[in-house]
């Protein structure tokens, strides 16, 4: 089996992935699997999909040459891929778009969500209100702090927000009790994963839904710079964005692919979110994956200055992906993403997610030592309005 026809049948990337959930879920994923693979097989169910990314979110988002960071490193010439241009800012929506389309076929009048940056929450939030649905988002209290004002923009969707107060308050506690919603409610509701993470098939789903960023990339790279990128970079928490933007580039064996974790305060304090470069393999939210746990396989907490990298798993696929070596795996400290962050806005106007922003400064990194025609491209997955506080606070600036 070829790496891009992953995952086999029961929903594993070599040892990784599979479903790990309470027996109370099992109908639930059987029932899901069933109807997304009638879907995926389903012209007519694409072809509605493709109307709203185009109609509805904008696609296809441009891919953008940032010359003037590109000068000020030196070396290779950093391209974006901007996700940020999408309608409610981010990637997100490509999935909830998939999902809420599929939550209708399988006549779910309710779907649920977790969400960390809230970019998940708002989305889910508004392929309800588009498809008019009741919609609940779980969000720990700690990034419900941290990003106001998604808060505020689910609410004004009509969404009901749940704050969570177990556990570090973050978006692990999130989807802890948003499973706890499906297994209570699982007759009426449809759980809308944010991330390329959880039981099958919520991984192959999810990058299947995101996979327009890569397939677009190809065609605009070919179109604007004549070839494909040296190396595709992208941030990775739970992994959607990069699995989105890697999957079609899988085959072309020329292309490097570089996820960036959440190095936080540096590995070596414990303080950071960097699973797939400092975590070992076991099981969390129903599938087997990299993660950060201690000796006795507790999961430990983790830090970020971006809410959307704080958690202490990754997506299956991407486990897969460092163990094949097909993808490489490095960490971004909280200094170097905001350094980023700055860079990128007064070089070229863009005001990315932090989470975006260790992407760009990985790039950044690595631009140098690289030739003047070498082309890097960054998946800028977000833009950063919601970070806006978070930046102020860490910059001593007066919001």
């Amino acid at each position: 089996m070829r790496m891009y026809d992953l995952p086999d049948a029961r929903g594993h990337f070599g040892p990784y992935g599979g479903v790990f959930v309470a027996e109370t879920l099992t109908a639930a994923l059987d029932e899901l699997r069933t109807a997304y693979e009638r879907a995926r097989q389903d012209a007519e169910f694409d072809a509605e999909f493709r109307y709203e990314l185009k109609h509805y979110v904008g696609r296809p988002s441009p891919v953008y040459h940032a010359k003037r960071l590109s000068a000020k490193c030196g070396g290779a010439q950093i391209y974006l891929k901007r996700e940020d241009l999408n309608h409610t800012g981010a990637h997100k929506i490509n999935n909830t778009i998939g999902q809420a389309l599929l939550a209708r076929r399988m006549k779910k009048p309710r779907v649920i969500a977790e969400t960390g940056a809230g970019m998940h929450g708002v989305a889910a939030a508004t392929v309800a209100a588009r498809y008019g649905m009741q919609c609940v988002v779980y969000m720990g209290s700690q990034d419900v702090k941290r990003q106001a004002q998604n808060v505020y923009r689910m609410k004004l969707l009509g969404a009901e927000v749940v704050l969570v107060e177990s556990g570090s308050k973050t978006l692990k506690d999130a989807l802890n009790e948003a499973m706890r919603d499906w297994v209570t409610n699982v007759d009426s509701t449809f759980y809308i994963i944010g991330t390329v993470a959880g039981p099958h098939p919520y991984p192959m789903m999810v990058r299947d839904f995101q996979s327009v960023i890569g397939e677009e990339s190809i065609a605009q790279m070919q179109e604007l710079a004549g070839r494909q990128p040296d190396a595709v970079l992208a941030c990775v928490g739970g992994g959607s964005n990069a699995m989105g933007i890697f999957y079609p580039y899988l085959a072309n064996t020329k292309v490097k692919l570089i996820g960036v974790e959440a190095a936080g305060e540096g590995l070596a304090t414990g303080k950071h979110a960097a699973s797939l470069c400092a975590g070992k393999p076991g099981v969390l939210h129903g599938n087997r994956t990299y993660l950060l746990q201690d000796a006795n396989g507790q999961i430990t907490e983790t830090h970020s200055i971006s809410a959307g990298l704080d958690y202490p798993g990754v997506g299956p696929e991407h486990a897969w992906l460092k163990d094949s070596r097909r993808a490489q795996y490095v960490a971004i400290t909280d200094a170097e993403a905001l350094q980023a962050f700055h860079e990128l806005c007064r070089l070229e106007g863009i005001i990315p997610a932090l989470e975006s922003a260790h992407a760009v400064a990985h790039a950044m990194k690595i631009a140098p030592d690289l030739r003047s025609d070498a082309i890097l491209l960054v998946n800028l997955s977000g833009r950063g309005d919601k970070d806006m506080h978070t930046v102020a606070e860490r910059s001593g600036m007066r919001f």
